[in-house]
């Protein structure tokens, strides 16, 4: 386990005990992790990754408080949090896209024009912004751009209907794992490199290593 899921774990458990209850602010960052023991950079990693399946609230100026957990937003965290401890469908999506992307994307090498790379190479780059939910737009629009040029229609249509069950692994690797966001980047680039250089057997190579990597990540963060 991750420094990052050790203080999301201990978080939950806070809340679980009823140590911190809906509706309540959590202590000053510097308190709160030397009470969970981490540090305030794996604190903080772990209070945005639990703001994005909605369990904590950052409000801007004010604190961090613990959501209402009402029906509704409480089942929706919990399946997500569900999706990478108890059920292999997202690993077994990664599995289907393990196979059709690199083919994909070896045909996208032997037919995108030069205006389909000169747009491939703008959703490479990362956002201004620094978010990672910015950054995981991209990278769908970035495995679209590159479906859609495979030239295969129904190769595109299945790869955009297994791109969707996986953003939410893409968003809490982000925020989980150190160096996810510029790893992520620095293969988009090296896939788009392949690409312009109309070079297939090396853009199969770097899209199957790529997809590969979250795959093992993901193994480890269900484990």
């Amino acid at each position: 386990m991750s420094v990052t899921d050790d203080a999301i774990a201990k978080i939950k458990a806070m809340i679980v005990s009823g140590d911190l209850k809906p509706g309540s602010r959590l202590p000053r960052e510097a308190d709160l992790a030397a009470e969970l023991g981490v540090s305030r950079n794996s604190l903080r990693e772990a209070v945005r990754a639990l703001s994005l399946v909605q369990i904590l609230d950052v409000r801007q100026g004010d604190g961090t408080y613990v959501a209402s957990l009402e029906p509704n937003s409480l089942l929706d965290a919990m399946s997500f949090l569900l999706d990478f401890h108890q059920d292999d469908s997202v690993l077994d999506i990664l599995g289907v896209r393990r196979i059709l992307e690199p083919a994909a994307t070896a045909l996208a090498a032997q037919q995108m024009t030069d205006e389909q790379i000169a747009h491939l190479h703008t959703l490479v780059e990362p956002p201004q912004s620094g978010a990672i939910t910015d950054l995981v737009a991209l990278d769908l629009s970035f495995h679209a751009a590159i479906a859609a040029a495979s030239g295969n229609k129904v190769l595109a249509s299945l790869l955009d209907s297994l791109s969707m069950p996986t953003t939410r692994a893409r968003i809490w690797r982000g925020v989980t794992e150190e160096g996810a966001f510029e790893r992520t980047v620095a293969e988009h680039r090296g896939i788009c490199d392949a690409i312009a250089a109309h070079d297939p057997e090396l853009a199969h190579a770097r899209a199957l290593a790529h997809v590969g990597g979250v795959m093992e990540w993901l193994r480890k963060a269900a484990g």
